[in-house]
């Protein structure tokens, strides 16, 4: 594509079209020409879910005649672990971070994918020449890369607003309730660089019981009157309402709500946390071809450019990134929103996805420990053991 067409709307033209028939319309290798007429993915819900929607799953049913049913899924693989255990393995499709899709790969939850599932671009170049670096893993293709985000409501503080991560911690300027992720990720990350700690030294020194002590510490200063959040259309929610005043989540949702909806929510670009989402399929999947055939049409370049269009994830591949445009009803020029555009990965962390992947369940527990002890405990009883002081981590 000529690069004064890059900002052009990305739309199926007669020639793409005719190019994703041929690629799709056909059978496969995996035997799709008698795949089953459904499959079941799983994924995110919310304003994620209604973009997927518009953007792959009903283009996709309409060019290969496979309907595709939704599982509601929140990340991790207690669920995955769960219909293996019962020998009854429902979900075909997969949505999952890389963190988690490296953790399910390790356990045997996922079918091994092949790096040239997903087909050339439309310059012809083949898969491992357009997508970005580190896309492919043993049994993930990453279609989108997305951050989670600081965001705040701006009625909340008016004539001064927060600017960096450090005031998420801040209740003296910036009172009220935080919605957190009942997760460690983020939290943890987020906790140590309020301390000064460097940015490549977060996860050396998360890799430390002191590190993890420091974290949970700062943390225990906005604990007790968080709300703790799951799904991922929660906290966008609990902002919109004026339940909290800042509240951590996914970038596109944020933006979503305030493109979209009217929200007055604004997000924090200081340390967001960047990271890759993947299509897997579970080990055992009951249509195997009817799902490699789904990942190979949602990773092509003209459908990650439309869901890019819906939400402001990066596609992963540059061909994709190069066509992305307009928010398709907003009319918002999407391009300064992605997490990859220079600007706003200017002051990224880049989650390690193998740490995450290592450490899946003794990280959770640990957190999950401590949060047990502070919903558990009267307020501004502290809790032992929670680690030093912050001026000992204080860099």
């Amino acid at each position: 594509m000529p690069a004064d067409d890059a900002r052009k709307p990305a739309r199926w033209s007669g020639a793409m079209l005719a190019a994703t028939l041929a690629l799709f319309g056909s059978a496969d290798a995996s035997g799709e020409a008698s795949s089953p007429p459904r499959i079941t993915i799983a994924t995110w819900g919310g304003a994620y879910e209604a973009a997927q929607q518009a953007a792959l799953f009903q283009p996709f049913t309409e060019r290969t005649g496979i309907e595709v049913d939704i599982a509601r899924y929140d990340g991790g693989l207690a669920e995955l672990r769960a219909q293996h255990r019962r020998g009854e393995v429902a979900w075909d499709v997969v949505d999952m971070t890389m963190s988690d899709t490296l953790a399910a790969c390790d356990e045997g939850l996922l079918q091994p994918l092949d790096a040239d599932l997903p087909p050339p671009s439309p310059e012809g170049l083949p898969p491992g020449r357009d997508f970005i670096d580190g896309a492919f893993s043993r049994c993930g293709i990453t279609h989108t890369v997305y951050t989670t985000v600081i965001a705040y409501d701006r009625r909340a503080f008016p004539g001064i607003r927060p600017r960096r991560v450090a005031d998420l911690f801040d209740t003296d300027r910036f009172p009220g309730r935080r919605a957190l992720q009942r997760a460690p990720f983020g939290n943890l990350e987020w906790a140590l660089l309020s301390y000064g700690v460097p940015r490549q030294d977060l996860y050396p020194l998360l890799s430390t019981p002191r590190g993890i002590g420091l974290a949970l510490r700062r943390l225990e200063r906005i604990a007790p009157s968080a709300v703790w959040w799951e799904g991922g259309d929660e906290p966008v929610a609990l902002l919109a309402k004026g339940e909290v005043v800042m509240a951590t989540g996914y970038n596109g949702r944020f933006f979503h709500a305030r493109a979209v909806e009217g929200a007055p929510i604004e997000i924090l670009r200081d340390g967001q946390i960047q990271e890759y989402e993947n299509w897997a399929i579970a080990a055992g999947a009951p249509n195997p071809g009817a799902a490699r055939r789904f990942i190979r049409f949602a990773t092509s370049t003209p459908a990650l450019a439309e869901f890019a269009r819906h939400l402001p994830y990066g596609p992963a591949r540059e061909s994709a990134m190069r066509r992305v445009s307009t928010h398709v009803s907003a009319g918002v020029d999407m391009q300064p929103y992605l997490p990859t555009h220079p600007i706003n990965a200017r002051n990224a962390i880049v989650k390690d996805v193998d740490w995450y992947a290592r450490t899946h369940d003794r990280i959770r527990k640990t957190f999950n420990e401590w949060l047990a002890g502070i919903e558990g405990r009267a307020p501004g009883e502290t809790v032992e053991g929670a680690g030093s002081t912050p001026a000992d981590g204080a860099r």
